[in-house]
């Protein structure tokens, strides 16, 4: 069974930092591009970021460069963000969806497979 499981959510300050995990099961990670989507109250789900297969391509949105951070370790099967200097903005549910590697990163939820259940991301003082 094809399962995807997200930790790390929480609340934290504005400017604080959090580390969400991807933890997947049932496949073989290296099949897999991975992304992180979130959906904040009110609004529609957006991409934040992907992963490709290897590691090596690696993709944002505006509103996160140079503030996530996304990585892998497939032999661990996990995929993680690394979120810093958040943002009350960045309070969503984060979850972790997966494609096809041959297919490359997308930013479109439709083209996503698997997904987990999501973990609360609360950005606020």
């Amino acid at each position: 069974q094809v399962q995807f499981v997200e930790s790390g959510g929480g609340l934290v300050q504005p400017g604080g930092s959090l580390r969400l995990s991807c933890a997947a099961s049932g496949l073989i990670l290296e099949d897999l591009n991975i992304g992180w989507f979130r959906q904040a109250p009110g609004k529609e789900r957006e991409a934040v970021s992907c992963i490709g297969w290897r590691g090596v391509t690696t993709y944002y949105i505006d509103s996160v460069m140079g503030r996530f951070t996304i990585s892998r370790d497939n032999a661990k099967k996990a995929v993680d963000l690394q979120m810093t200097s958040l943002k009350p903005e960045d309070t969503a549910v984060y979850t972790c969806a997966a494609r096809p590697a041959w297919r490359g990163c997308s930013g479109s939820s439709r083209d996503y497979d698997y997904w987990g259940q999501g973990t609360q991301v609360t950005v606020s003082s």
